[in-house]
């Protein structure tokens, strides 16, 4: 069987399952690698450490209880349903829902690791004269004047079309350590911006 054909037949088994979760695994914002240093702040935590906010740890343990108690039963049932349909070695239903289950178990071990590594950032004992993790920075680009907004999070809680950008990212990583006033050169795929912050807030 071809992988073209089992991809569809895996998508199909998704589908009649009623299966609203993705089980393949999104790389938001990777242009440096996530074993970086957060900040100078956290400069001496273990460098796979992930800082977070209490709500995206809530949000990740949520998803880990939902994949554990809800899509994993779903798998594990459609594996039986295609065993019992008869010969393996031809049962294209059987291979699909063994690749989705493998696909599945990879993502529960990505979200166990993150949560082990958590580390919850309380943004009451920070202060705001510098950019760091989870503050809200407003900037201006100095040749163009356009303003923009952006919250520094942990890479699992980035979300662009929120306004939240990975702290990996070139833009968070020239941004960290900056003072209101102060401009940032940052070089993107596009070439390099001047940006000024104008704004520090949680």
């Amino acid at each position: 069987m071809t992988g073209i054909n089992k991809r569809r037949i895996f998508a199909k088994v998704i589908t009649e399952k009623g299966s609203d979760t993705c089980l393949c695994i999104g790389i938001l914002f990777c242009f440096i690698s996530k074993n970086n240093l957060i900040n100078n702040e956290y400069n001496k935590e273990e460098k796979t450490m992930a800082y977070m906010s209490e709500e995206g740890y809530q949000k990740l343990v949520a998803e880990l209880k939902h994949l554990e108690s809800v899509e994993r039963p779903k798998i594990v049932a459609a594996i039986a349903e295609a065993r019992d349909k008869g010969d393996l070695s031809e049962n294209a239903e059987y291979d699909a829902a063994k690749e989705a289950q493998g696909m599945l178990e990879m993502k529960i071990n990505q979200l166990k690791a993150t949560i082990g590594d958590a580390k919850i950032i309380d943004t009451s004992k920070l202060k705001a004269d510098t950019v760091q993790i989870l503050t809200r920075v407003e900037l201006k680009n100095v040749k163009t004047g356009m303003k923009m907004a952006y919250t520094i999070v942990s890479e699992t809680e980035a979300n662009l079309k929120l306004g939240k950008i990975s702290v990996n990212t070139p833009i968070a990583q020239g941004l960290l350590g900056k003072k209101v006033g102060d401009i940032a050169e940052i070089t993107i795929p596009q070439g390099k911006i001047s940006l000024e912050v104008t704004g520090i807030s949680f």
